[in-house]
């Protein structure tokens, strides 16, 4: 675990691929999205959320943003941290951290907005209740 990530209840370590680095020899910007992704798909089966997008009620990203702050490069290993900010009436805030192994320092904050989506109605959700008690016991809230 990276120093800088215990407060994050889902962590996933990523090997930076040679194929991830674009022109400016660095990691591109939307693999760096690509790595939030993937630990927002760990925690959501952490708090056992249907990530299959075919049935009923489930995750949709309603927002991101991404601050970038020191370029990875290969070779290394980026360490990503994500855990929820906060919950809202109609949607919950995550917080993802991307630190590089190599040189032991952040590298990304990205935030996210999820929004509970029911894929049948095409439609907004409310936030089930099994996803609250989930995220609080997860993030430690209970």
């Amino acid at each position: 675990m990276h120093s800088g990530l215990e407060d994050f209840p889902i962590q996933v370590e990523i090997p930076v691929q040679w194929g991830d680095m674009d022109a400016a020899r660095h990691v591109n910007n939307i693999i760096y999205l690509r790595w939030s992704e993937s630990a927002r798909i760990a925690y959501f089966e952490k708090i056992e959320v249907d990530i299959t997008f075919m049935k009923g009620v489930g995750p949709i990203l309603g927002w991101q943003d991404c601050k970038y702050i020191f370029p990875l490069t290969y070779p290394d290993r980026a360490l990503v941290g994500i855990k929820v900010e906060e919950i809202r009436a109609d949607r919950f805030m995550m917080l993802t951290h991307i630190y590089s192994h190599k040189h032991q320092r952040l590298a990304i904050i990205s935030k996210q907005a999820i929004v509970p989506y029911d894929y049948v109605k095409l439609a907004k959700a409310p936030i089930p209740e099994n996803w609250l008690h989930n995220i609080k016991a997860l993030e430690g809230w209970e």
